[in-house]
């Protein structure tokens, strides 16, 4: 089992508007600790990192901030849906070596997704996947990755 485990807040964007309200809305990332402290997780072995993440890179960038603060952690692993795996692990990749972090990135692909990587031309869903995480990797090499060679 991990020694600690990583979440970054995402950006609820329009739902900030519904809160505001009165309306309670559960972030994808509270679901994530809740779930992840019902099989057996301990709390304190949680960490939720602030950082109102929009984007891969946003997550990313949060995590190496608080890595570079860290005395020790070695190991990342990624958990995500198997067709944003490739981009994630591309993302994470410059970003920790853009700050020197000597951390190992390995990739967890969910196994709750109906995608299939061996078979994704044979339904809509996955082909439309694959054709988004494309154009996404297109936008990371040629506009975002040079945001995250200065952010840091």
């Amino acid at each position: 089992m991990t020694d600690n485990l990583i979440i970054v807040y995402e950006s609820m964007g329009a739902y900030q508007a519904l809160e505001e309200r009165g309306a309670t809305i559960i972030r994808t990332t509270e679901q994530a600790r809740d779930a992840a402290v019902a099989l057996g997780v301990p709390d304190s072995c949680i960490t939720m990192l602030p950082g109102d993440a929009r984007s891969t890179l946003d997550e990313a960038l949060a995590v190496s901030d608080y890595l570079a603060m860290q005395p020790g952690p070695d190991t990342l692993i990624l958990v995500s849906s198997p067709a944003h795996m490739r981009r994630a692990y591309m993302i994470f990749k410059t970003v920790l070596k853009r700050a020197d972090l000597n951390t190992y990135v390995g990739c967890s692909p969910s196994k709750y997704s109906s995608f299939n990587p061996d078979r994704w031309w044979r339904r809509k869903e996955d082909i439309q996947s694959v054709l988004s995480e494309w154009i996404k990797i297109l936008n990371f090499k040629i506009i975002e990755q040079g945001k995250a060679l200065v952010s840091n």
